[in-house]
């Protein structure tokens, strides 16, 4: 455990020295307060307030944004330390190829989550200053928001790090890794549409459907806080979306967990077995 948090302490000082905690905070606070204050407009519908705008807007962001920074962060742990030469140092020091991958994940683990917390924070402070009351289902909404959004960074960070024991280089690296963004963000959406409008409803079941939409992390966020809470699913448009989807909460959270204990423990499984 000691080695774990060393490794760990040591990834978030290089992030410190490289100014990625403050670039990433600064960079996500400045596009939340944005939206925080650009996205007020809308608040005249009744029963809906400035935060309820301020998540659906800050969750829209959240899909494009946070899986690509989380790729960019972790793409090159393993494959960059081995082009280096600074692999073969790290497994000089007593500690094992697992708990040296574990530890370089939990150091840029908490990069992400501090930048992801700090950063929302703010946008939620901003929005606390003009809006004195708030629903208490507002306030649980933004919770998850921001809970879900460090899930999905985790998810995404876990993929760059299977990413990174996988290619041999880092420019292959970087390809993987801006593929997976590509294609969880955008094209798995565009063809699982494309497979509902063929289907026309002949085999394709809600059930299936809602399975289908499990295996993209992003699509698991994004059910999670648009179709979850009422006033925000109304407010998002997902209000059918949600009557449609017969999964619980919690399906939802399992999906996003399990996008980061997959991925993280293929990539300690093949960098245990010594190939790097």
């Amino acid at each position: 455990m000691n080695a774990i948090a060393t490794m760990a302490a040591k990834e978030i000082r290089e992030a410190s020295r490289n100014r990625w905690i403050m670039a990433i905070t600064v960079l996500l606070a400045g596009l939340a307060l944005s939206l925080s204050f650009l996205g007020s407009a809308p608040t005249g519908t009744v029963g809906v307030g400035s935060l309820e705008v301020t998540i659906v807007s800050l969750a829209s962001l959240t899909i494009f944004l946070l899986p690509l920074i989380a790729l960019l962060l972790g793409f090159d742990s393993i494959v960059g330390e081995g082009e280096r030469g600074t692999l073969l140092l790290l497994l000089t020091y007593p500690l094992t190829r697992p708990q040296l991958l574990i530890g370089k994940f939990l150091g840029h683990a908490t990069v992400l989550c501090f930048a992801t917390v700090v950063g929302y924070s703010i946008a939620g402070v901003a929005v606390a200053l003009r809006e004195s009351e708030f629903s208490t289902q507002a306030i649980q909404a933004f919770g998850a928001l921001i809970g879900s959004s460090v899930l999905l960074g985790c998810a995404f960070l876990a993929l760059a790090y299977l990413v990174s024991v996988l290619a041999r280089d880092r420019g292959a690296a970087a390809g993987a890794a801006v593929g997976i963004w590509f294609f969880f963000v955008l094209l798995y959406d565009m063809a699982l549409l494309g497979a509902l409008v063929a289907d026309q409803g002949r085999f394709l079941s809600k059930a299936a459907i809602s399975a289908l939409l499990l295996f993209n992390p992003a699509d698991a966020y994004r059910l999670l806080n648009l179709t979850v809470f009422p006033t925000v699913s109304r407010l998002a448009g997902m209000a059918g979306v949600s009557a449609e989807v017969s999964l619980a909460p919690w399906a939802f959270l399992a999906a996003l967990v399990a996008w980061i204990a997959g991925p993280l423990i293929a990539a300690i499984i093949l960098f245990s077995r010594g190939d790097r």
